[in-house]
């Protein structure tokens, strides 16, 4: 039997997911039903194009995800360079696999932010390592849904 389609899931409480993409790690943040909070998932790997998206179209799928936020990172001046250009193709590619909306969200800083927050959490640098790019998604993803919810 073939899969649903991904834009016939269910609408009623569609959850976002929050990308903080990197050349080695994807972060990854989901809300809640509502739409007010986000929380961390596990950090994926980046192996390839086709293993990075089959992994996000299981968390669509398992999270009922409606929308989707991508962390653009605009220079520090608001200007597009190199990287934020690979993020609007990257999110234009997700947005025609997964025919779903997808949101670019100036993540500046929000790297630096997340580091900030781990130090004064005192946490280990081995594990703040760890879990950067998940923190920086959920920043990326909250401040999305806050300004929305304004």
């Amino acid at each position: 039997m073939p899969a649903e389609p991904l834009a016939q899931l269910p609408s009623s409480r569609m959850r976002v997911l929050g990308l903080d993409v990197g050349t080695k790690t994807i972060g990854l943040a989901v809300s809640d039903p509502l739409g007010i909070t986000a929380q961390g998932l596990e950090t994926l790997r980046r192996k390839n194009k086709r293993s990075d998206f089959d992994h996000l179209e299981k968390l669509i799928r398992q999270y009922q995800i409606g929308e989707l936020v991508v962390g653009y990172p605009l220079a520090m001046g608001g200007g597009e360079g190199k990287q934020a250009e690979k993020m609007r193709g990257f999110a234009e590619e997700l947005g025609r696999r997964f025919q779903l909306p997808v949101h670019l969200w100036d993540e500046r800083l929000t790297s630096a932010q997340a580091n900030r927050l781990l130090r004064e959490m005192e946490v280990s640098i081995e594990r703040r390592r760890q879990v950067v790019d998940r923190m920086a998604a959920v920043l990326i993803l909250q401040s999305w849904m806050d300004q929305r919810g304004r």
